[in-house]
């Protein structure tokens, strides 16, 4: 049997080197994860919801899903079919130390229609509406002071948004992960056509598609 003390001095203490690199690693590893906190927006077409936040520093991934339906494992027909109840949601894994929740919802409110109550753009449906899910009791404050705020500002528009504790998540299919990456000309068109960033302009204006 290979016994440490039975290597040559100089190999045993590369060996003590490398496993206490490895440990330091691993243990940075598990302390970037046990950092890392989640989100969970809805805003219409999950393509451009996945792009606009994949942008912000701080945010580690973005996964495009299904959330709040009623069927478990929804696929993207059922969804869109209109029959499962879900809405097209993306769910943000962030670090804290980096971009707080509240800078997340500043950017969701800048990247929908908050007045659309029949789905976002050109994409039409329950499941194309705008929602935030809540994941605990902090984000649920931190969402509804958002939302009043943006009440405030906009007294004389009904806000259509929702705000919701989460329910389960369900990734969407491989293709629908980074599409605007592996489609970038289709991505293009179709976020062009569909007139999302036309619109939140109007909304917005300079502060269209940013926290």
């Amino acid at each position: 049997m290979l016994r440490l003390e039975n290597l040559s001095p100089a190999l045993g203490g590369n060996t003590l080197r490398i496993a206490f690199t490895v440990f330091l690693l691993l243990a940075g590893i598990s302390s970037h994860w046990a950092r890392a906190d989640t989100a969970i927006f809805a805003g219409g077409c999950f393509w451009c919801m996945e792009a606009d936040f994949e942008k912000l520093p701080g945010v580690e991934k973005v996964v495009s899903g299904y959330t709040g339906g009623h069927v478990k494992n929804p696929t993207y027909s059922q969804v869109v079919s209109e029959s499962t109840g879900h809405y097209e949601a993306i769910e943000v894994i962030f670090d804290p130390e980096q971009v707080s929740y509240q800078t997340l919802l500043s950017l969701f409110w800048h990247t929908v229609d908050p007045f659309d109550n029949r789905g976002q753009f050109c994409d039409k449906g329950p499941s194309y509406r705008s929602a935030i899910f809540y994941l605990n009791s902090t984000q649920e404050k931190a969402a509804k002071q958002s939302l009043a705020k943006l009440n405030q500002r906009f007294h004389d528009q009904a806000i259509a948004t929702d705000i919701q504790p989460a329910q389960v998540f369900y990734p969407a299919e491989s293709y629908h992960q980074e599409y605007y990456l592996k489609n970038p000309v289709r991505y293009k068109f179709y976020r062009w056509n569909c007139g999302r960033d036309q619109r939140l302009e109007q909304i917005w204006g300079t502060q269209a598609n940013k926290p």
